[in-house]
């Protein structure tokens, strides 16, 4: 009993510990990306909103090489990147990876050149294996905790027999498997190491640094507490119940959800959710094996889970609704962003599991309490809702990768630059993406001056798309540059640009490039 006390406590005070953590988004950079720059920056500094932790920072020179002797230094929401005396004149990437206070990484690129710009590209993205196995992972975690901890539950203090826990029993042994591969996994990401990296040190260490490798830890304390509960001793119902709770903590110990403001009610918010979602989907597999042999214990049983689950099944409704209204902020982006289509499609998943569950309620359980002849169609019943609550799973772990709307911030802006001996023009698209978007010119002499002008005309065209060109007047604004707004680019694609400035009434000068528009 001391080692099961001494267990539970620990349990607890993971689960309480640590401060405020959100989901980290970049705000400015110092040179701005796509600057034009006579001379090296001596450092290159990012802005986050939250303070971040350095993972993977990689410097591509103008010469397209990887560079090894950049120092990189954090302080707070600042990572700054100092760069070598030797950085040669080019194109040069800033490539980062950094962790957010959630556990979760934020990547990027940022560019600027030195004298005449190059073709340096930044980094190709990771292949899918590592998300997927993130994936796959996060969905065994879900399963372990409300599948095996709900199951648990259900077996010590609803039916008091622990009859029918083969699926939680193997639900268990894949949740504490898919647990172990979470941490690895999760290193890996935040570090942009293969695969190969899990037989090191590196991907565990860092995971453990963040609010997830603590949460994840916590997960695997409160599965293997059910596993244990499915014992004959005298405890077994109390490791049940703290195996419970272990999964409200685990999940309000880190993630999206859990570090929204005001997190004094999003914690608790996410804790009872999470218990709501355990009761219920863990009662699933149990309620079929009990009810496809019913007995005289049968209906007892059932009568008691559901008077029970009608309150649970409130909370649960109540939380999430509080957490979605939280997290997108306004009702558009349930369409506008993949967090909100994802949560879309569970909102759907979650109303046939509702009416599933209803029929269940008032129509079934009161039908198998007259007739042993309704136990095939309740249990077809319970085995539709099983599908369905595995399908809600699978998708919500689509979450990890898409942070929600209540974090972004605006975007920085597509940037080109045009040089020639004449001139220089920088162009500046936000937000750089098909649709309506705003055009801003600065119009600078070939040494980088001030380039005085008396009319500038934007000139667009897709020839992929078979688009002509179409023009625009560009209007100078009190900040002195020319801007354009609402332009409408269609499509993705590589649009060609070109800029006429009307220097005198005899001299115009004429520049052009290529503004690659990426599907959103």
């Amino acid at each position: 009993m001391r080692l099961l006390a001494a267990l539970a406590t620990l349990l607890l005070a993971a689960g309480f510990a640590g401060a405020a953590w959100a989901h980290a988004a970049l705000v400015s950079v110092e040179p701005g990306s796509g600057s034009m720059l006579a001379t090296a920056p001596k450092a290159v500094e990012l802005r986050f909103n939250e303070p971040v932790t350095p993972g993977a920072i990689l410097l591509i020179d103008g010469a397209g090489r990887a560079r090894d002797d950049a120092r990189v230094s954090a302080s707070g929401e600042t990572i700054s990147v100092a760069m070598p005396a030797d950085l040669p004149e080019g194109t040069a990437v800033v490539s980062y990876r950094v962790i957010s206070q959630d556990g979760h990484p934020v990547t990027g690129s940022v560019i600027f050149s030195i004298g005449m710009p190059t073709a340096t590209k930044a980094p190709a993205a990771a292949d899918g294996g590592l998300s997927a196995l993130i994936w796959l992972a996060r969905v065994g975690l879900y399963i372990g905790l409300f599948v095996g901890v709900g199951g648990v539950l259900f077996a010590r203090w609803i039916a008091w027999s622990t009859t029918g826990m083969a699926v939680p029993r193997t639900a268990l042994a894949l949740g504490l498997l898919s647990a172990t591969v979470s941490v690895g996994a999760l290193g890996l990401d935040l570090l942009g190491l293969p695969l190969a990296a899990l037989a090191t040190a590196g991907p565990w260490k860092v995971a453990f640094a963040t609010s997830a490798g603590p949460a994840l830890l916590v997960a695997f304390a409160a599965m293997l507490f059910a596993l244990m509960a499915l014992g004959s001793a005298w405890y077994a119902r109390a490791l049940a119940m703290i195996a419970f709770i272990g999964v409200g903590l685990s999940l309000a110990m880190t993630g999206h959800a859990a570090t929204a403001p005001p997190e004094v009610l999003m914690r608790p918010a996410i804790f009872l959710h999470g218990l709501g979602v355990a009761f219920w989907i863990g009662a699933l597999a149990p309620l079929v094996a009990l009810v496809s042999k019913p007995t005289a214990a049968t209906i007892p049983i059932v009568s008691r889970f559901s008077r029970i689950a009608m309150p649970a099944v409130g909370v649960l409704a109540l939380t999430g609704l509080g957490l979605a209204i939280v997290q997108l902020e306004k009702p558009a982006a349930l369409i506008e962003t993949r967090y909100g289509l994802i949560l879309l499609v569970k909102l759907v998943l979650v109303l046939v599991l509702l009416a599933l569950a209803a029929l269940n309620r008032f129509r079934l359980t009161p039908a198998l309490a007259e007739t042993r002849k309704a136990a095939p169609a309740f249990t077809r019943s319970i085995l539709l809702e099983s599908i369905v609550a595995l399908a809600v799973l699978a998708v919500v772990a689509g979450w990890r990768f898409t942070p929600p709307p209540r974090t972004l911030v605006p975007e920085t802006p597509l940037a080109i630059h045009i040089h020639s001996d004449k001139a220089m023009f920088q162009v500046l698209v936000s937000p750089g993406k098909p649709g309506a978007n705003d055009f801003v010119l600065q119009l600078m002499t070939g040494e980088g001056t001030f380039l005085a002008a008396k009319e500038a005309t934007l000139t667009l065209s897709l020839p992929e798309r078979g688009i002509e060109p179409m023009e625009w007047k560009a209007s100078l604004g009190p900040d002195g540059y020319w801007h354009v707004r609402k332009v409408e680019l269609p499509f993705a694609g590589r649009w060609h640009v070109r800029i006429d400035a009307l220097v005198t009434d005899f001299e115009q000068i004429t520049l052009e490039d290529e503004l690659d528009v990426a599907v959103p």
